[in-house]
C-alpha cells in the first residue's frame, strides 16, 4: 500500500509532464504531417487500418486539443490570485472556488481565443485532402475534374468557408455579448 501511495505522489507531476510533451509535439508539427502520420505510420505501426474520415477527425481532435488546452491554462493563469486567496478566506473548497469564482473569469477570457480555434480549425480541415476526405475543397477539385470552371468553383468554396466563419464569428460576438460583465 506504501508503494501505490509513493507512486500516486508524482501521479500529477507525471500528468502534468506527459501533457507538456504532448502539447509541444503537436503544436510543433504541422498538421499535415500529423494526419499523414495517423492515417499511413500508425496503422504500420500498430498494426491496424483507420478510416480516413476517422483518421481526419482523430487528427483535428488531436491539435486542437493542445491548442485548448493552451489556451485553458492561459485564460486560468490570468485570473488574479487574489480571487483564489479571497475564496480561502470565506472558507471555500477549492473546487467552489474554481467553479464560482475562477471559472467564470477565466471562460470571458478564453471565449475570443476559443473562437479563433474553432475557425482555425474549420479552415485545417481543407487540409485533410491529402488523405482522401471529401470534404469541401475535395469537393470542389471533383467539380472542377468534372466541368473546368475553377475560377466560379473556387470562389463559390471561398464564399462558403467566408459564410461559415462568419456565422461562428458572429456567434462569438454574441457570448462575449453575454458574458460581459455589466
Amino acid at each position: 500500500m506504501a508503494v501505490v501511495w509513493r507512486f500516486a505522489a508524482y501521479l500529477p507531476r507525471a500528468l502534468s509532464f506527459l501533457a507538456q510533451v504532448y502539447i509541444l509535439i503537436i503544436r510543433g508539427t504541422p498538421i499535415v504531417v500529423q494526419v499523414m502520420f495517423i492515417y499511413f505510420a500508425l496503422p504500420l505501426l500498430a498494426g491496424w487500418r483507420i478510416d480516413a474520415v476517422m483518421a481526419a477527425i482523430f487528427t483535428l481532435m488531436i491539435n486542437s486539443g493542445a491548442y485548448i488546452a493552451e489556451i485553458v491554462r492561459g485564460a486560468l493563469q490570468s485570473v488574479p490570485k487574489g480571487l483564489k486567496e479571497a475564496g480561502e478566506a470565506m472558507g471555500l473548497p477549492f473546487w467552489k472556488i474554481l467553479a464560482y469564482i475562477i471559472g467564470p473569469v477565466a471562460l470571458r477570457r478564453m471565449i475570443p481565443a476559443m473562437g479563433n480555434q474553432c475557425i482555425i480549425s474549420l479552415k485545417d480541415s481543407s487540409l485533410f485532402i491529402v488523405i482522401g476526405v471529401a470534404e469541401l475543397t475535395r469537393q470542389g477539385q471533383e467539380i472542377i475534374a468534372a466541368n473546368f470552371r475553377s475560377v466560379e468553383i473556387w470562389g463559390a468554396v471561398a464564399v462558403i468557408y467566408l459564410i461559415l466563419t462568419g456565422f461562428i464569428a458572429l456567434t462569438l460576438k454574441f457570448i462575449e455579448h453575454r458574458t460581459q460583465i455589466v
